[in-house]
């Protein structure tokens, strides 16, 4: 994360991503992904194939891109559907358009309530004795069970958040980084999963960006 002005002289905090690696692997019709909306799938960071299976090295080889770490799936219009093999840039964002991003949030191993949910815990004095950060009654007396849904000690973090609506400040296109407005889910080095936002969107002069010189009209992939 880093801090940025604008001419106005407003201080924004961003976080930078970097498109690193991305190409288009293969488009799905509307019949193979959900008989609504057509799909391109879209790999990123290269890594070794030893770590992939037979069944992902053919559809990397198909496609004629190296084994990579993440795939995912993306929605595009019929007249937004890109090449496989064709190779995804941080130009591909303009500046001002808004953006959700997807990621696992950082893992905080198995915690109790009052790490994981807030509690105030028990009291400290009292009588109070080795039950100080406990959660207390767990449930009613007649019930005799304790519900679905209880807040209790348990595994925290690691879970996908999507982060809605964030302001691209900026796009680096020689090192292919983008400035987005606020924090993002996540640890460092994470791999993201960065598109057009549902949500909020801006009117931009209609310039457009990579691989949109290719597909003037459509929902981009992303």
């Amino acid at each position: 994360m880093a801090p940025i002005w604008t001419k106005a002289g407003e201080k924004h905090v961003v976080t930078l991503l970097q498109v690193q690696d991305c190409h288009v692997i293969k488009h799905l019709s509307k019949e193979e992904f959900n008989g609504h909306t057509a799909a391109l799938l879209v790999g990123g960071k290269n890594v070794s194939p030893f770590f992939r299976s037979e069944e992902h090295i053919e559809m990397f080889r198909n496609a004629g891109v190296p084994p990579k770490q993440k795939v995912t799936t993306f929605k595009v219009s019929d007249n937004a559907v890109i090449k496989p093999g064709t190779p995804l840039f941080a130009a591909h964002f303009r500046p001002g358009q808004y953006v959700d991003i997807t990621a696992k949030s950082i893992g905080k191993g198995f915690q109790g309530v009052m790490k994981r949910y807030g509690f105030k815990g028990q009291p400290a004095t009292h009588g109070s004795t080795k039950t100080h950060r406990r959660p207390g009654a767990s449930g009613p007396g007649d019930a005799a069970k304790v519900f679905k849904g209880k807040k209790m000690p348990g595994m925290m973090g690691n879970i996908s958040i999507t982060a809605h609506g964030l302001k691209v400040w900026r796009v680096n296109t020689k090192y292919n980084v983008l400035y987005v407005n606020g924090s993002v889910p996540g640890h460092r080095n994470c791999v993201l999963k960065v598109r057009d936002s549902t949500t909020k969107q801006e009117v931009l002069p209609d310039q457009p960006s990579f691989p949109d010189i290719f597909h003037r009209r459509g929902r981009r992939p992303g």
